[in-house]
């Protein structure tokens, strides 16, 4: 029994087999950069994708979203959010990103008071810092958001380059809901 275990061990190191291995393939310095490139490339390709269909990188020039966001603040986006009241948005309006806060959506009637919003005759609560005045906006109120559109306004609310004089946001203009803020300035 020792004698069958002895030969099935010799023969299973290889020596004694009759089917011969094939030697290996040496890789040569083409076939390694080959390999990185497909791998660079796929890489791009992926980044490429995510930023163009799921998110989306910004810095906020102005000061239009103070104090949320900063002159100079990197801000990501997520494109396949779904909108709504009190989501910090980035949109493009005459060529120029833009930040605000969506206040109300399609269909909704929006009035402003001296320093009161009231969306669908209910008073809404915020967080904004600056108080909020209808004087200067080229829209009349009470205001209905057009269908496909959101109302935005911005958080530094002396600013009026938001809805109330460009009226309703078109979706198709909207980049993303602001998900992460980065400092980039007084840090």
């Amino acid at each position: 029994m020792n004698e069958n275990v002895n030969s099935a061990i010799s023969s299973s190191d290889g020596k004694n087999d009759s089917v011969a291995s094939k030697p290996k393939k040496r890789r040569t310095a083409w076939n390694y950069a080959f390999s990185f490139l497909v791998k660079l490339l796929l890489t791009v390709l992926v980044v490429w994708g995510l930023l163009t269909f799921v998110a989306g990188i910004h810095i906020c020039h102005d000061n239009s979203a103070y104090p949320f966001i900063r002159d100079g603040d990197l801000c990501l986006t997520y494109r396949l959010s779904t909108l709504k009241q009190g989501s910090m948005i980035v949109y493009k309006q005459d060529g120029k990103t833009k930040f605000g806060r969506v206040i109300a959506m399609s269909g909704d009637k929006v009035e402003i008071f001296n320093d009161y919003i009231m969306v669908n005759d209910y008073g809404i609560s915020e967080n904004a810092v600056y108080p909020t005045s209808p004087e200067g906006s080229s829209i009349s109120y009470p205001y209905s958001v057009p269908d496909d559109c959101v109302f935005v306004l911005n958080d530094f609310r002396s600013d009026i380059s938001d809805s109330r004089t460009y009226g309703g946001i078109p979706l198709e203009d909207v980049e993303g809901t602001v998900v992460f803020t980065m400092r980039m300035r007084g840090i």
